[in-house]
């Protein structure tokens, strides 16, 4: 069962900072050095100085953890950032639009989540984990005793019913409204603190019931969380069960929010040089029909068109080319042991039969981005291979909410980058001290 708390979360007094919109960010996995510098020198208080500050030559007693230890306990003493006086949920709404011109919106509530191991069915993977992200969050929490990213998690609620509890709330009480600068500025951030205690427990009751929930971003963070609580339980194994470490903040949304949306990551292949465009095109030519297309416009129409048991990709080597899957047979073979729902996943298809079978790329390589890098946006892409930086581009359409349901369902993990739930959770708006008790 899933059991959330209402918490005494800490946030910045926007008296002391000013707009929020210069002190929040994206989550830290998303920021690296020149977006680490915008965020430096939009505020002093900015966010970035605790979740991914500056690695300076760093010791035992200063480092990168120890310091945002500092700005923490600094900015609560000066009372830039504050302890929620009693326990609250937050609401956040994103108003945002697509890349194909379509605005929506979508809304999560925070909450501290009761952590649970995967196999216990409560909360669920979709994505692989690396070893270093987590080491690096480890050694966040610990100096810092916070949960200050959230994890994005998708519920079940097939009427949207939680979000009908809430809308009576949100429409009597004005919301912050703020923007992120540096990544996502165009996404318009609402945020509202709910103190309305017989709300809170229609809220909690509601999810208690609810199983299979899933990660769509955060896995390191979650993971470590689980590391931390294990490693507080062996510490204090007197703690009552009710000690934050036992929890974790997330932002919980609907999976039938009508505003979720999952981009799709493209792949960029550089520094390979084993096949030339025109032989990776015959050596694909068993498995898939591949159509020359006039200009981008074309193939980006056409590759919108797909069909789900015919994956297609657009390609680009300086000409452009649709690839269709002409059967799922081919991954039958070459993935025998995989669930069919993860065989009829596009970036399943794309690594296994091209990237791995037909490029000779390994696992491994790509695991540690050899020859491969992922792009949101394909601009930068196609650029490259003009360039002659890139050797190929490869576009995708985004995964579908069903199977990400379905990998999970079934137990199975998503090759590396096969979702973007656009637009982020930022971080800063409100963090979980570990700290005591969730009373």
């Amino acid at each position: 069962m899933a059991t959330i708390r209402p918490f005494h979360g800490l946030r910045y007094d926007p008296q002391k900072v000013g707009d929020l919109s210069q002190v929040i960010t994206m989550p830290y996995d998303r920021i690296h050095a020149a977006e680490q510098a915008s965020y430096y020198a939009l505020s002093p208080y900015n966010f970035v100085r605790i979740i991914q500050g500056l690695r300076e030559p760093d010791e035992p007693t200063n480092n990168v953890y120890t310091r945002a230890n500092c700005y923490k306990q600094t900015w609560l003493t000066e009372g830039v950032m504050a302890r929620e006086p009693r326990p609250v949920l937050y609401v956040l709404e994103q108003h945002f639009t697509t890349p194909d011109g379509k605005t929506h919106v979508r809304r999560g509530f925070t909450a501290a989540l009761k952590l649970t191991r995967f196999d216990e069915g409560v909360i669920l993977p979709h994505e692989r984990t690396l070893s270093g992200p987590k080491i690096d969050r480890l050694n966040l929490t610990r100096a810092t005793k916070t949960a200050w990213g959230h994890i994005f998690i998708l519920y079940p609620d097939a009427d949207n019913a939680i979000d009908a509890l809430l809308q009576p709330y949100l429409e009597s009480h004005p919301p912050f409204v703020l923007r992120e600068q540096v990544i996502e500025p165009a996404v318009e951030q609402r945020f509202w603190v709910v103190e309305d205690e017989a709300l809170i427990a229609a809220v909690v009751e509601a999810m208690e019931p609810k199983r299979n929930l899933i990660i769509a971003d955060g896995h390191h963070r979650y993971e470590t969380a689980l590391n931390y609580r294990d490693e507080m339980r062996a510490k204090f194994p007197d703690a009552p069960a009710e000690a934050a470490f036992n929890y974790v903040m997330a932002t919980f949304v609907s999976m039938s929010d009508p505003g979720l949306v999952i981009l799709p990551t493209h792949r960029l292949i550089h520094d390979y040089g084993r096949m030339s465009g025109t032989q990776l095109l015959e050596a694909i030519a068993p498995y898939f029909e591949v159509e020359p297309m006039a200009d981008r416009a074309a193939m980006e129409a056409a590759l919108a068109q797909a069909e789900p048991e015919h994956p297609r990709f657009g390609f680009y080597d300086g000409r452009y080319h649709l690839l269709t899957l002409k059967s799922l047979a081919a991954m039958n073979d070459l993935a025998p042991d995989r669930d069919p729902a993860w065989r009829a996943l596009d970036v399943a298809v794309l690594h296994t039969i091209i990237l791995e079978h037909v490029m000779g790329l390994t696992k491994e390589s790509i695991a540690r981005k050899e020859n491969i890098d992922y792009l949101r946006d394909p601009a930068p892409g196609y650029a490259a291979v003009d360039a002659g930086k890139a050797d190929f581009l490869f576009l995708l359409n985004g995964t579908r909410m069903e199977q990400v349901r379905a990998c999970t369902a079934a137990g199975e993990k998503m090759p590396q980058k096969s979702t973007d739930f656009y637009p982020k959770i930022v971080s800063g708006l409100v963090a979980l001290s570990l700290e005591g008790t969730m009373a």
